[in-house]
């Protein structure tokens, strides 16, 4: 059996041993032209109808691209009538310019001519196949019939272009397939095709290079655009320009070297839309551009609107994962990036540092009108970090390191438990039954708290297992003051290992939020309290870690016999001087 790789030869390597595109760095964006209305739209199972794709041509100027490829007039009546409508509704800002493609046809060129009249400024793209698959198997025709054939369309583009007045036109020219084209085959039609149209315009022309198929390495398409680039005889009168397709995946690596090359211009669409696999993505460049410090003069700040003009416009949908874009490119569910994430986001607010530096995060993802909430996801493989990232960025509450692990742990059996990621909201209600609504068997009423110097009285009401009770204790502050009564009274032994507080907002009228964390029976519990009063909170803390002890210790307060001695010592409950009310987040 024949062996099918057999079939395939590699791509011939450029000689450039002196190649210096390698040790060049992009510093300022490319001039961009968004072929979307024409590469983008005839690669569509239905292509739009006028409606979306004047949609999307205000989209294209909004987000800020200044030459857009609007159509191939000669290749249908609709194309035709788009570009009219254009142009009579002046509906051309005065700073954008169109791009109107065509063949190296008489005919052609002439209906071209014909749809563009009255525009103020047009790029007139010409194009003809050069590469020697279409000489020979397509066009049965030799390379002097195909600069003849350039020639010709250029010379005819330069006559009736001059005829014009009120246009100002800039010529643009491509050896299609320029990558399946032999190099110096490729220099010679455009240095023909130059000769041809100098006598008509004082602007530069475009030369457009394409890799009409991806065909080989990016850095081959780099050699290629640097010896073009070198050899060239006019390089003052002319604007390189690349348009590159992702048939191997490496559209944006080979547009980027092809930058870093020597060219100056690029052609693409956005979200790559385009035959095959798709053109180079436009957004996927001038993000990347961004994401290095180099301002790409495109706005993508609102980029779920413009995928959503995107998607209702081509009946396309953005991958998940598309870069910059997709719906889980900035959500981390791997417990070690969440904790990583969390700490870059904590450095980064600090203001210790003007540079965005938060780690598997290229770039804000405000900058792109993306939510802070989305960036972490909890999932069963998610850590404790990115519990607590969402706890605090979504609900101010900033749980102490030292209860990530155990709250953590409940967040995890969830996610275990459902097979589905834990939504914030969720994960809220499973924080109130961990911790806040624990009422059983001990429940915090009502108290009085009284100060003398160094010394607080605390006297307060609970509930015991249905049981109403008063207990009265002294300490150096009311939780010292409450935690001796409950040990003395309710004969109960336990140790307070940690505490810490803080506001749930900044108004004056915030609740306060305590953690407390203590030992008993061996083992630590951590408890949680809200209230408008900080000692208030700090007291449902305790009782809420003393609740979450004995639902798992027995013997950590007192059984039915206990408590019968604590009610026949107990006086009535009184009206104390500060009451609380059970507080939700």
């Amino acid at each position: 059996m024949i062996n099918p790789v057999n079939k395939y030869k590699a791509y011939t390597p450029i000689q450039l041993p002196d190649r210096t595109w390698p040790g060049t760095s992009i510093t300022q964006p490319p001039t961009w032209c968004s072929v979307d209305l024409r590469d983008g739209n005839q690669s569509l199972k239905i292509p739009m109808n006028p409606d979306d794709k004047l949609l999307f041509f205000n989209l294209l100027l909004a987000i800020g691209l200044k030459e857009i490829e609007v159509g191939f007039p000669s290749a249908s009546n609709s194309e035709f009538e788009f570009i009219r409508n254009l142009i009579e509704g002046e509906l051309i800002p005065e700073d954008a310019t169109i791009q109107v493609l065509t063949q190296s046809k008489p005919v052609l060129i002439e209906k071209t001519f014909e749809s563009i009249q009255g525009a103020k400024r047009v790029i007139y793209h010409l194009y003809n196949s050069t590469s020697s698959l279409q000489r020979n198997i397509v066009f049965k025709a030799d390379k002097k019939d195909i600069i003849k054939l350039a020639v010709d369309g250029a010379v005819q583009i330069g006559e009736m272009a001059a005829s014009i007045k009120e246009t100002d036109f800039i010529f643009q020219y491509s050896p299609e397939s320029f990558t399946g084209t032999e190099l110096d085959f490729s220099l010679e039609v455009c240095e023909a095709v130059m000769d041809a149209w100098q006598p008509y315009t004082e602007n530069k022309v475009i030369l457009n290079l394409p890799a009409t198929v991806e065909m080989s390495t990016p850095n081959i398409y780099a050699d290629m655009i640097e010896w073009f680039c070198r050899s060239f005889s006019r390089p003052g009168q002319a604007i390189i320009s690349v348009h590159t397709h992702n048939d191997r995946g490496t559209g944006v690596a080979a547009t980027e070297l092809a930058l870093m090359a020597g060219a100056e211009r690029v052609e693409g669409t956005l979200f790559g839309c385009g035959e095959r696999t798709g053109n180079v993505d436009l957004m996927n460049l001038a993000l990347n551009l961004f994401s290095q410090g180099i301002d790409p003069k495109l706005d993508f700040s609102d980029i779920n609107r413009i995928a959503s003009i995107y998607e209702k416009c081509t009946g396309m949908i953005v991958h998940p994962r598309h870069p910059y874009a997709g719906e889980l490119v900035y959500t981390a569910f791997s417990g070690s990036h969440q904790d990583a994430i969390k700490k870059g986001m904590d450095y980064t607010e600090s203001g210790e540092s003007r540079i965005w530096s938060v780690p598997y995060l290229p770039i804000d993802p405000q900058d792109v009108g993306r939510n802070y909430e989305k960036i972490i996801s909890i999932n069963s493989q998610s850590g404790k970090g990115g519990v607590a990232y969402i706890m605090e960025s979504k609900f101010g509450i900033r749980l102490p390191k030292s209860m990530h692990v155990e709250f953590g742990k409940v967040i995890q059996q969830e996610a275990e438990n459902t097979g589905v990621d834990v939504n914030p909201e969720r994960m809220l209600e499973l924080f109130n039954q961990e911790y806040i609504d624990r009422f059983n068997p001990l429940e915090f009423l009502d108290c009085e708290i009284r100060t003398r110097g160094d010394s607080t009285r605390v006297i307060a009401g609970i509930n015991l297992r249905g049981t109403m009770h008063k207990i009265e204790g002294v300490g150096n502050g009311p939780l010292d003051a409450l935690g001796t009564a409950i040990k003395r009274q309710l004969t109960t032994d336990f140790k307070l290992t940690s505490y810490s507080e803080h506001a749930l907002d900044e108004t004056t009228a915030s609740q306060a939020i305590a953690y407390i964390e203590l030992e008993a029976s061996g083992s630590a519990f951590f408890g949680v309290g809200i209230d408008a009063n900080i000692s208030i909170a700090s007291f449902k803390a305790l009782f809420s870690a003393l609740n979450r002890a004995a639902g798992v210790k027995d013997n950590v307060l007192p059984g039915e016999s206990s408590e019968k001695a604590v009610q026949e010592g107990s006086v009535g409950i009184r009206e104390c001087s500060i009451s609380s009310k059970r507080a939700e987040v």
